[in-house]
């Protein structure tokens, strides 16, 4: 396939509902959303995506029962010490976009030993947002540089959109290319909110337990069919006007 995104992000909803649509705890949504994950991240390095960004828990997400959070932390945990090996056979690096305080000792640690294993891997970058929210993101950045201006070793006009991007929590990874949404919720839900300027959007009915790798390929198929202009004008086909 041409025109492969270089960085997707993808915002995994509707774990909860597909649970109970089929009359099971919400915690056995969440079970089977972790499994798609492992496919979906093998299938965004076999298509040749470079960066692949899983909105993983936002600051919002604490304030859902705490027996659901703490599942999702105990969850998160094991997946990361069961998936080390298969993420260093693929080449993948870890990365994680999200603040550190206020996330349990126990997941910062397993993320520590994720990144740390796999920070030589040459192939695609799995950035998992965690404990992360866009404003949040941005006010972090704006603090930052007022911090160094005030302390005289920034100059204010020496501040411009790539040194402020420079700040943000996703430093270093190009901007999305393309954004998923499953379950059919049509909004980015404090997500990248500076990061996805000129990124092409695709919603899909779909919740997450069902979003398979053939979604994910339909997803790249409507994403190379798009004609990216980023506030220009497409240039006409050979012979027309």
């Amino acid at each position: 396939m041409n025109n492969i995104p270089e960085h997707v992000a993808i915002i995994m909803d509707g774990n909860g509902r597909w649970a109970q649509e089929r009359g099971l705890a919400r915690t056995q949504g969440h079970l089977e959303g972790v499994r798609r994950v492992d496919e979906i991240v093998q299938a965004a390095s076999d298509a040749g995506v470079q960066a692949l960004t899983l909105y993983t828990f936002s600051t919002e997400n604490w304030g859902r029962p705490a027996q659901e959070v703490s599942m999702l932390m105990q969850t998160l945990v094991s997946a990361l010490g069961q998936k080390m090996q298969k993420l260093c056979a693929n080449r993948i690096r870890m990365r994680v976009s999200g603040r550190r305080e206020g996330a349990p000792a126990s997941v910062l640690d397993a993320f520590d030993r994720a990144i740390a294993a796999t920070r030589d891997n040459p192939g695609m970058v799995l950035n998992i947002a965690f404990n992360y929210g866009a404003r949040q993101e941005i006010m972090d950045a704006v603090r930052s540089i007022a911090r160094d201006c005030a302390a005289g070793a920034l100059s204010p006009d020496k501040v411009d959109e790539g040194l402020f991007a420079s700040r943000l929590y996703t430093a270093g990874l190009p901007d999305p290319d393309l954004l998923i949404r499953t379950s059919g919720e049509k909004r980015i839900s404090n997500f990248l909110l500076w990061q996805l300027s000129y990124a092409e959007f695709y919603f899909t009915e779909k919740y997450w337990p069902d979003f398979t790798p053939e979604e994910f390929h339909r997803a790249l198929s409507d994403f190379a069919g798009r004609k990216r202009r980023y506030g220009g004008v497409a240039a006409p086909e050979r012979g027309k006007a």
